[in-house]
């Protein structure tokens, strides 16, 4: 599976954005699909994931803020972010598991595909 993340921009704090992760090579509808994002100096951290079974999971400082949604005719999940903040500013990577994969779907380690990364920049 290849992805490919896009969406990413300069934006004021309390503003929005939209990020989408094409994939090519196989369908995601089989596969939980995660956004992940990464600081300067930081970890590569857990934002959302939207599992196979059709559910979805959160990092709690995002909760309320984004939503993770899944188009299985354009083979594309997108990040919606709304009332960004400063310290929503990373790079912002999406990321695929095996198909029918188990696990919590909060750690990098569990997922077996990665895109690119896009940057998010949100000004104060």
């Amino acid at each position: 599976v290849q992805l490919q993340a896009s969406g990413g921009g300069l934006v004021q704090a309390g503003g929005s954005l939209r990020l989408a992760c094409a994939a090519s090579g196989d369908t995601i509808s089989s596969r939980t699909m995660g956004w992940f994002r990464q600081a300067p100096g930081k970890e590569r951290g857990f934002v959302a994931a939207f599992r196979w079974t059709g559910t979805t999971g959160y990092a709690d400082s995002v909760k309320g803020r984004f939503t993770i949604s899944r188009d299985n005719a354009k083979n594309t999940v997108y990040l919606q972010m709304n009332s960004l903040k400063p310290e929503d500013t990373a790079v912002y990577y999406c990321a695929a598991k095996y198909s029918y994969s188990g696990g919590t779907d909060y750690y990098a380690t569990e997922y077996n595909y990665w895109g690119q990364g896009t940057q998010v920049t949100v000004s104060s």
